[in-house]
């Protein structure tokens, strides 16, 4: 068993390119199908893609000469569209929110790569932030290497998510060997829950990850280890197109293993272990709410496990000057403000089958008062 990130006295390796003011913009590509070529062109993108805009938007982008046909740009809402036809959308550049562009390597070998993510950068484009990711900053660092090598690597690739306010440990595969090694050992965490009695009896034992996160959490947790398996599901809520992950009795199996590091009776908040089984989407935070317990600042999921309630949908009924929707009201995913942060990962090496510790250094405000001390 080895621990690459304890030990050494060397500075921190860290990487990453100052964001451009403007993104490049984004282009979709659709072929008109038999289904819709007695469509208009507003008809098809309205009907198609009504999440990214309201009908007044997409005339908007129309209008804008912002969508194509078989290379022509179309400003006529209302022509009709031809079994074959090759549609392009040119989402016009932005400037995304600000977020942290640096990136701390933790460890590094010809298969893989493990990155300190700082709070406030999502993993993979989204949303509002389709050049200011990870995933960005990790194609830029490997063109780098390969003008300066002169040889054409793939690049690293993320084999599983942080959530935007989320800091710490993220796995990257550098081959497509190791990529799918560890998507695999992701995947089976979770497919082993199909009997919570059993995976609490295999927690840590069978499984070739094991995560570990710390988390600092609202009022004092009574109990000093709790085990939560409450199942995940989706709900349907404004702002987020796929639905929104909560609580749900009708969900799909999730387990966290909740540990009590240290209560603060002043502050009334209380510093948490957690180690996940499951990797359902904002697990950690919605089980610890579900318990009683949010995370200390998240904006979105209160005690129960679901979201904050709210009346209005939207700011108004404008669009932005894309014709996209504006930023609901309500919180949503990728807000950040809570402290939250993959501490942890111990896994067997996708090749060598060495088992291998990776920490990422802890936060201050996640820290116990003897960890402090040690410092």
């Amino acid at each position: 068993m080895s621990n690459p990130s304890q030990g050494s006295l060397a500075p921190p390796l860290t990487f990453g390119l100052p964001w451009p003011d403007l993104n490049d913009g984004l282009f979709y590509n659709d072929v008109v199908r038999a289904t819709d070529s007695e469509l208009t062109l507003i008809q098809f993108y309205s009907k198609k893609y009504k999440n990214s805009a309201p009908l007044q938007g997409w005339l908007q982008r129309i209008q804008n000469g912002q969508i194509t046909i078989d290379g022509e740009v179309v400003r006529d809402a209302s022509t009709n569209l031809r079994i074959g036809s090759e549609l392009v959308y040119h989402r016009l550049p932005w400037k995304e929110p600000d977020a942290p562009h640096l990136l701390e390597i933790l460890y590094e070998d010809d298969d893989m790569i493990a990155l300190n993510k700082p709070s406030g950068l999502q993993v993979l484009p989204g949303g509002l932030f389709q050049q200011r990711t990870v995933l960005t900053q990790l194609l830029w660092w490997a063109a780098k290497l390969s003008s300066s090598l002169r040889c054409n690597k793939p690049h690293p690739t993320p084999v599983h998510r942080l959530g935007r306010g989320t800091s710490g440990l993220l796995l990257c595969a550098k081959t497509k060997i190791a990529k799918t090694k560890l998507a695999t050992y992701f995947a089976d965490g979770t497919s082993h829950l199909g009997g919570i009695s059993k995976a609490n009896s295999e927690l840590g034992i069978s499984r070739k990850i094991l995560k570990i996160y710390r988390a600092l959490v609202t009022g004092i947790v009574c109990d000093d280890k709790v085990n939560v398996s409450q199942p995940i599901g989706i709900v349907q809520y404004p702002g987020v197109a796929k639905g929104l992950y909560v609580a749900s009795p009708s969900g799909k199996p999730a387990l966290s293993k909740v540990e009590v590091l240290e209560r603060d009776t002043e502050k009334n908040c209380t510093l948490v272990q957690v180690e996940i089984q499951s990797g359902r989407p904002h697990q950690i935070r919605i089980h610890l709410a579900f318990i009683g317990h949010p995370l200390l600042g998240d904006p979105l999921y209160v005690v129960g496990g679901g979201p904050q309630r709210s009346d209005s949908e939207y700011l108004d009924e404008n669009f932005a000057l894309d014709g996209g929707f504006l930023r609901p009201t309500k919180p949503v995913p990728g807000d950040c403000g809570y402290s939250l942060h993959a501490h942890k990962v111990t896994l067997s090496h996708p090749t060598t089958n060495e088992v291998i510790i990776i920490s990422a250094p802890l936060p201050p405000n996640l820290r116990t008062r003897k960890e402090v001390q040690e410092r």
